[in-house]
C-alpha cells in the first residue's frame, strides 16, 4: 500500500478523531486506581469514545473483543481488558484508537498505581520522552529512520533498557495501521523523507530488561520473556501545510513538549 498523504480538510477531521482519543485517555487517567478492574477501563472508554461521536477502532479489529488494550506489568501491550483486578505498584499501559468520519485516532500512555517503584516510574519516563524525541525528529524533508534514531538514542542515554523490535509506529489515515512502519531504532538518513499531509504515529515500547517477547495463547497479549516489566506511550501526528507538525492526540496540539525542544506547532488547527 502506499504511504497515504492528508489534504487540509481531512488533517482537520483527524485532529478531530485524535482529540477524542486524548480526551478519553485523559478521562482514563483521571479515573484509573487500585481495585478497579481493567474491564471497568474498557467501560469508560467506550462511554467517551460514544459520547464524543466516534466509534472504537479497536473494537473488532481483526477479531479484537474490547475497545482499549490494557497492558500490566510484564505484558507491554495488546493487553485484553477482563477481570483483572488492579494492584499497587502496577504499571498500567492503555491504548485507545477512535474513528470518525472515516479517519483514525491512535495514543497511549503508561502509569503507575499507587506506590510506585522508582526505577518502574524513570522507565514510564524515559519511555514517553522518548516519543517525543521522536517527534521532534520527524521534522519536514527529515528521513522517516531520524525518528527511531531519536527515540533509540535518547533511551540508551537513560539506562539499559530493551527497546522492541517486532513492534512499532506507523502511519495513520483512513486505516488505523498504514505504511510507512515506523521502527523506535536505527541509523539517521534513511526511509522516506517526511512531508506535509504525512500523519504518523509514533509509539516506543521498552522494558526494564530484555527486548524479546512472545505473544500468549489469547493471540493477542505481548509479554516480555524475562517478565520485566514495560512501558508503552503513543501519539499521532502530522505535518500542517504550512510545514510545521501538529500532535493530533495531545489536547495542545504538542504545544508544550514539542517546545522544550524549540519547535513551534502549527497554528492551523485549533
Amino acid at each position: 500500500m502506499a504511504i497515504q498523504i492528508k489534504n487540509f480538510d481531512q488533517i482537520k477531521v483527524m485532529r478531530r478523531a485524535g482529540l477524542l482519543v486524548g480526551q478519553t485517555l485523559q478521562v482514563l487517567r483521571e479515573n484509573i486506581k487500585v481495585g478497579m478492574t481493567t474491564d471497568a477501563l474498557d467501560a469508560i472508554a467506550s462511554a467517551n469514545i460514544k459520547r464524543g461521536g466516534g466509534t472504537s477502532n479497536f473494537l473488532g479489529y481483526h477479531g479484537y473483543p474490547k475497545t482499549i488494550c490494557v497492558s500490566v506489568n510484564e505484558e507491554i501491550v495488546h493487553g485484553i481488558p477482563g477481570a483483572r483486578i488492579l494492584n499497587d505498584g502496577d504499571v498500567v499501559s492503555i491504548d485507545c484508537g477512535a474513528i470518525i468520519d472515516g479517519w483514525h485516532g491512535d495514543a497511549a500512555f503508561s502509569i503507575g498505581l499507587g506506590t510506585v517503584n522508582p526505577e518502574d516510574q524513570k522507565m514510564m519516563d524515559v519511555c514517553e520522552e522518548s516519543m517525543w524525541a521522536g517527534i521532534a525528529a520527524g521534522s519536514e524533508n527529515a528521513h522517516l529512520s531520524n525518528i527511531g534514531h531519536a527515540i533509540e538514542s535518547y533511551i540508551n542515554s537513560q539506562g539499559k533498557y530493551g527497546i522492541l523490535r517486532e513492534y512499532g509506529g506507523h502511519g495513520i489515515g483512513t486505516e488505523m495501521h498504514q505504511e510507512p512502519h515506523v521502527l523506535n531504532f536505527g541509523r539517521k538518513g534513511n526511509g522516506p523523507k517526511i512531508i506535509q499531509g504525512l500523519a504518523l504515529a509514533i509509539e516506543p515500547m521498552i522494558t526494564r530488561g530484555t527486548e524479546k517477547t512472545k505473544v500468549l495463547e489469547d493471540d493477542w497479549t505481548v509479554v516480555s520473556t524475562d517478565a520485566s516489566r514495560g512501558a508503552h506511550f503513543e501519539n499521532s501526528f502530522v505535518i500542517c501545510p504550512d510545514g510545521k507538525p501538529f500532535v493530533l492526540t495531545a489536547i495542545d496540539g504538542g504545544r508544550e513538549r514539542l517546545g522544550r525542544y524549540g519547535i513551534e506547532i502549527s497554528d492551523l488547527l485549533d
